[in-house]
């Protein structure tokens, strides 16, 4: 990355321009008033650091000695035990006792003046642009949230193993929903970007519209889902598919059913009569046992 100093030309850059479905287009030239050449790495450092630190809670806490339960009274008397002189339990020689100069709740908050920060985020895009890595998408029109259809755009255009930040023009929904679930991806509006995210990512994805060229979108349909893996029908739909009504199937499941039942029943009945059978032999044995004797 280079620095432009004043006097030099400004440079113009040209970003290559696809279809939502990764379809290529010609490419458009990035805004000259944002995109002019101009890498201020100072200012990118300040702001970037400026942004880390907000970004911390300042909640970490410890106790001194006066917030310490306990130790209000001297452990022994001054004088006469052989032992050092001590005034409480909780002094911060002991254990348990207070701690000394322990971090205490504060704000980790760094201001950085609002021209400051456009330099810096102008700088930031600057930098991906003349790494070639801003592209621009036609329009971002998501009916429903689709993360299958986001990884498609991102695999076509071979980037789904980069970090990727998607520009939208304006808040879109479900378009945010569809890469919410993406670890290497993120989804903001263009005007909520910062220099973190942008130097953050590898790739920017940004809408036509949201750098102000009108692009209409291409009439294509969404790319087949060939290496979707195939899932099972259920057992109705292979019915259907087989031509067999729902009426039929009941009507085939009812007979197994009272066939089943009849088999058990026609079982249940021989295993009654076996037993009677015997119970009456038994009984013969027994009497002429007893006319023996």
């Amino acid at each position: 990355m280079t620095q432009q100093h004043a006097g030099m030309t400004p440079t113009t850059f040209d970003a290559d321009t696809y279809s939502v479905h990764g379809t290529p287009r010609p490419a458009v030239r990035l805004p000259e008033a944002l995109f002019d050449g101009t890498i201020n790495m100072p200012v990118m450092h300040q702001a970037v650091k400026a942004f880390l630190a907000n970004q911390r809670q300042g909640n970490a806490a410890t106790k001194i000695r006066k917030f310490v339960t306990g130790g209000n009274q001297k452990p022994w008397k001054q004088k006469g035990t052989g032992r050092a002189r001590q005034g409480s339990i909780r002094a911060p020689h002991w254990v348990g006792g207070g701690t000394v100069f322990g971090p205490i709740p504060r704000s980790y908050a760094q201001y950085v003046p609002r021209q400051v920060r456009a330099l810096a985020r102008k700088s930031a895009f600057n930098a991906r642009a003349q790494a070639g890595a801003v592209k621009v998408i036609d329009a971002f029109r998501y009916d429903a949230p689709s993360t299958r259809r986001l990884q498609q755009l991102l695999a076509t255009l071979g980037v789904a193993d980069q970090k990727v930040l998607v520009l939208t023009d304006g808040p879109q929904a479900n378009v945010y929903l569809s890469g919410r679930n993406l670890a290497t991806t993120h989804v903001m509006p263009y005007t909520d970007v910062s220099t973190y995210h942008i130097l953050w990512s590898d790739v920017i994805l940004v809408e036509a519209a949201a750098i102000g060229h009108a692009l209409e979108p291409l009439a294509e349909s969404a790319p087949s889902e060939s290496g979707r893996p195939a899932r099972s029908r259920p057992a109705r739909a292979k019915r259907a598919a087989a031509g067999e009504g729902t009426h039929a199937h009941a009507a085939k499941r009812g007979a197994a059913k009272s066939a089943r039942g009849a088999a058990k029943a026609q079982k249940a009945a021989g295993k009654s009569a076996g037993t009677r059978t015997k119970s009456k032999a038994a009984k013969k044995s027994s009497a002429r046992k007893k006319k023996g004797k």
